[in-house]
């Protein structure tokens, strides 16, 4: 029987993702109709294709496209200035305590409309884009006020019509407490349940709800009330989780049913149990770790032995990750963390897929997922992990297109 299909990728050479490890395929096809993979697999295996185009790879790698799943592209100005800070010897907490961090990027965002919120971080994202990145997670949380804060998540979803790329988007109001709320958390967390959350849901502005539970953030207490209003308002739930201290965040999430705890620095056993329990997937962000200076690892032997999916992602933000680029990734997650070549290569692909609740979807190259690639000139899938700064990318397929 034949198969009819709009593009046929031959002579290439696969690495699927499906199952465990990366799932190669030596001299494989991939065949798409109407933005949806029909075939992928060994030429032995293939059936007769009557495509309308037929790509040959030149023995090239396909992977799926990448996923970045934890990012926040969309912010005003930058904090070059508390880099030096920090270069000088301020800590994260010192510079936030003093109305620096996440407060300062709050002003610059507050003063910028829609159009400028786009056009700065367009750039940004095609650097991702240009690495084979094809979904892009984009949090909110520099606004915190109900118009910066909407109008943060309006332009995260114009990206989507900018570019030819997946855009997925977090609300993320309970990231810091803005001035006009100090010293009054539990009444900000309250606007948050009662009034903004409500609102981003009415226009479909986001598809989850993150949160920063830490001690410069927001107590357990006052994040399991902003995820059970999520919850009713079905959403799920992210959280920014035990980065800078143990608050037991990851185990809370996991409560919630949350499909992701990212840093993860600080995680314990319980927490690992939770998650583990619940299939929340553990977000890493080794830019963040470098950037910083952290010396404390995340557990990631207790979460191999766990069974929890590690994902990997930029942490693209102004102040603890200026980064856009998915395969320094890779190479920080291998070198930093010590993960695998084929753990690194699951983080930004089927893991990333699952934090973003977008696993049969997307992720791997299997029958019935969007047709999202990225095809590479590389001799073996290590490369994509080794090289530094050195950008492989042939080709980058979103949708079948």
């Amino acid at each position: 029987m034949t198969m009819i299909c709009d593009r046929l990728w031959t002579n290439a050479r696969l690495a699927t993702m499906a199952g465990d490890g990366i799932g190669a395929v030596e001299d494989g096809v991939i065949a798409a109709r109407d933005g949806r993979i029909t075939f992928a697999g060994s030429r032995a295996d293939a059936p007769v294709f009557a495509p309308t185009e037929t790509i040959d790879c030149a023995g090239r790698w396909i992977t799926p496209g990448l996923i970045d799943c934890h990012t926040h592209l969309v912010h005003g100005g930058d904090r070059a200035a508390e880099f030096e800070l920090r270069l000088a010897g301020a800590s994260y907490e010192e510079i936030a305590r003093a109305g620096g961090g996440i407060v300062s990027t709050m002003r610059a965002t507050r003063a910028a409309s829609e159009a400028e919120l786009v056009s700065s971080a367009l750039p940004r994202l095609d650097a991702l884009i240009a690495e084979g990145a094809t979904t892009v997670e984009v949090k909110s949380g520099y606004g915190l006020d109900p118009a910066s804060e909407l109008r943060m998540l309006r332009a995260a979803r114009q990206l989507g019509r900018e570019r030819p790329v997946r855009i997925i988007t977090t609300f993320l109001g309970a990231h810091a407490l803005p001035p006009e709320y100090a010293g009054n958390a539990d009444a900000y967390i309250a606007m948050l349940c009662d009034e903004l959350l409500p609102a981003v849901a009415a226009e479909g502005l986001a598809d989850a709800v993150d949160a920063f539970c830490e001690g410069i953030g927001f107590s357990p207490a006052q994040t399991d009330r902003l995820f059970t209003a999520a919850r009713a308002l079905g959403l799920p739930v992210k959280l920014h989780a035990e980065q800078l201290s143990n608050l037991h965040g990851a185990a809370l999430a996991a409560s919630h049913g949350a499909l992701s705890a990212d840093h993860l620095e600080y995680l314990d056993e319980d927490g690992i149990a939770a998650m583990a329990r619940a299939g929340t997937v553990a977000t890493l962000l080794p830019g963040a770790y470098y950037f910083v200076r952290e010396t404390k690892l995340p557990p990631i032997d207790g979460l191999r032995r766990a069974g929890v999916p590690i994902a990997l992602a930029t942490d693209c933000n102004p102040g603890t990750s200026p980064l856009t680029s998915l395969l320094l990734v890779l190479n920080m997650g291998a070198t930093l963390f010590r993960l695998t070549v084929d753990e690194c290569l699951a983080g930004v692909t089927r893991n990333a897929a699952r934090a973003l609740c977008l696993d049969k979807d997307i992720g791997t190259l299997e029958v019935g997922k969007s047709c999202d690639l990225a095809i590479w000139d590389i001799e073996r899938p290590a490369e994509l992990v080794y090289r530094m700064g050195y950008n492989p990318l042939h080709a980058r397929i979103w949708s079948g297109q």
